[in-house]
This record gives structure tokens, sequence and C-alpha cells, in this order.
């Protein structure tokens, strides 16, 4: 397929600035891929859907505070430098991305805090914004991570159009995140309250906890026109024994198996035995779904109404059916659903 049939047209005053009242008080839009029907809930009404032995597959990720400020040395330029990952601890080498970059070069020094609490300095060039830093901190591990605390910032993407709030920290970040790494929230999973959860839990939905760390290439516009020919941006995954055994449970008994995000997905689509099952396996996952594609493993979906032209809603796509998915779409404009990471979800079963 071409990358240009995914776009669409939206009023900007549907991309949502703030999430809901409450995680479950988001609108739901259930698409029956069988009939083509569309149905308008309240996330809460996911349990209408999924039963005993029912599982579904969450990405227990955690969102760090991967937004700095600091200071270029002798000119005092105001820097942004956005966390992408650690690539060496021992040495607190990071990879990052700056803005604006063209000030940036190899062995200039960046300053961080009122107090110059942190220094980085640039080791090298990665990409045209790209740069790998050296933090230089004298404390130990549990130190630097604490002044990483105070002075990051919530990463909330771009089309957010405001200033961070107290409450971002809690709520671009699912009730379940176990594992920092990530440099973006998996926004499916923003739906789930606790009580939810326990709700489900009750009426028998197991739950599997799969990890992995989006990164930013999740979001990164993507250049070709020719969707074969898309290249992604390896991220970190790993799924456990538990997990395994209990997709493969279901599986097995014919229970509905959901994928909450797509990020969750693509980890179970990373580690498939010959024969159609999950498998425990950890690694780096640099996969793109696009239509036409066979899932092996989930039956249902979870996912947020997402920016077009992006992996994220070229998945959702392959999974219901481009036609179906646009009608979704165009639905979800007129009905005045939220959009994007803090906005309303999409159900595809």
């Amino acid at each position: 397929m071409k990358l240009t049939q995914f776009k669409f047209d939206l009023p900007l005053n549907l991309i949502a600035q703030h999430p809901a009242k409450s995680r479950e008080d988001s609108r739901l839009m259930v698409v029956h891929r069988a009939t083509g029907k569309i149905e308008h809930k309240v996330f809460r009404d996911i349990l209408e859907y999924f039963g005993d032995k029912d599982v579904m597959v969450v990405n227990n990720t955690k969102v760090f505070p991967a937004r700095l400020y600091g200071r270029k040395e002798k000119t005092g330029a105001k820097i942004e430098v956005f966390l992408l990952r650690e690539l060496n601890k021992p040495n607190r080498l990071w990879d990052v991305i700056v803005d604006p970059a063209r000030k940036i070069r190899v062995g200039n020094k960046l300053y961080f805090g009122d107090n110059e609490e942190l220094v980085a300095e640039v080791i090298d060039n990665t990409t045209s914004r790209g740069r790998t830093i050296r933090f230089i901190f004298d404390g130990d591990d549990k130190a630097f991570k604490n002044v990483l605390e105070q002075l990051g910032e919530t990463p909330l993407p771009r089309y957010i159009k405001r200033k961070i709030e107290d409450t971002d920290r809690e709520r671009y970040q699912t009730v379940y995140a176990k594992y920092e790494g990530a440099v973006a929230a998996p926004t499916a999973g923003l739906h789930f309250s606790r009580e939810l959860i326990k709700r489900l839990e009750i009426e028998g939905v197991k739950f599997a906890e799969v990890t992995l760390h989006t990164g930013l290439g999740t979001f990164r516009p993507i250049e070709v026109e020719d969707l074969s020919k898309h290249k992604s941006e390896a991220e970190y995954f790993r799924v456990d024994e538990n997990a395994a055994q209990i997709v493969n449970k279901g599986l097995q008994t014919g229970k509905r198996i959901c994928a909450v995000g797509t990020t969750s997905m693509r980890a179970m689509e990373s580690s498939i035995t010959a024969s159609g099952l999950l498998k425990p396996a950890e690694g780096w996952s640099n996969v793109f779904i696009h239509p036409p594609y066979d899932f092996n493993i989930a039956n249902a979906l979870v996912t947020n109404f997402n920016l077009p032209k992006t992996g994220l809603q070229i998945m959702a796509a392959a999974f219901a059916g481009y036609d179906l998915l646009m009608e979704a779409y165009q639905t979800a404009i007129k009905e005045k659903y939220r959009f994007f990471s803090y906005g309303d979800a999409l159900l595809i079963i």
C-alpha cells in the first residue's frame, strides 16, 4: 500500500489537550471486523466484550522524564535535550536529540539546572538532530537518576500545546507501568484504571504483561511512499515465560486475545514459534506491520485514534482492514471523538 492512502484531515479542536477526568471515562468506539458494525460506548463498557479466560496483553513499560532544558557553555543559549536511551551506564553515555541542533557541536558542554546540577559533553553526531552525550556527574547511579527525575519533564507530544502540569506525570503513564525505558506512553493503556482492571479480573479476564520501550521511532514520519520499503527503528522488547503461558493457554482454548496497544501487538509479533504460539524472548524489534498482514496471536486490539500516516494508524488498518479503519476514523471525526495520546479509544474485534 501507499503512504498517501493514510492521509486524513483532522480539525485541530479534536486533538485532545488533556486526558479525560478519569481514565475509564474516555469514549470507546467498537468496530466489528466481521460485520463492519460500529458502536459508540464509554471505555468502561469494554467489560461487555470480554469474559472468562479471555486475555488482555498490556505493555508495562514506564515513561521517564525524557525532556531536559539546558544552556550551552559560553553563549548561554537555551537548548532542549530529549533523552532517547542510555547507551552505557558506567560512562553515562546517552543517545539524544537536541534542538536547535545547528548550535550543538562535538565538544560543546551543556549545563542543566539553576545551579548547574548536571553537566553534559557532546561526544558525537548521530543524525541531523541526534547526538551522543556524556553526563559528567560525581554521584552514584541513584543520585544521578534522582537528578534526571528532578530536572526532566514529562515528554508530552508536541501537538499538546500547553505547559506541562503536575498531573501529567501520573496521567501520561499507565497504572501498571513497571520498567522504565519509554519516551512515549503506550497510550491505549492509559484508559485502564486499577478499578476497571479489577472488574475485568473478577469477570475472569487474564492479564499478560509484555515490555516494549517505546522510542521516538514509533512516531517519526514515514518518508517512503511504498510502505514495503520502510525501515523501522529498533526498540527493546521482552516477553517472559509467564506472559507466553497465559497467552498460549488462551489461544489453545479459543479465547479472545486482545493486544492493548500497537506496542503490545509488536512485542507479540516479534516473538512467534513455528507453530504460531507466543514464545519467551528478549531483544530488539524493528517489526513494521502494514496491510496486508496475517496476525499470529491477537484477535482483538485496543488503540487510540492516531496521527495520519504513522505506523500506529497503518498497523490498525492492517488489523481492521483498510476500508473499515478509514471509515471508523471518518466516523470519529464526524462524532467528535478526541484524537491522539490523551484522546479516546478504539476497540477492533
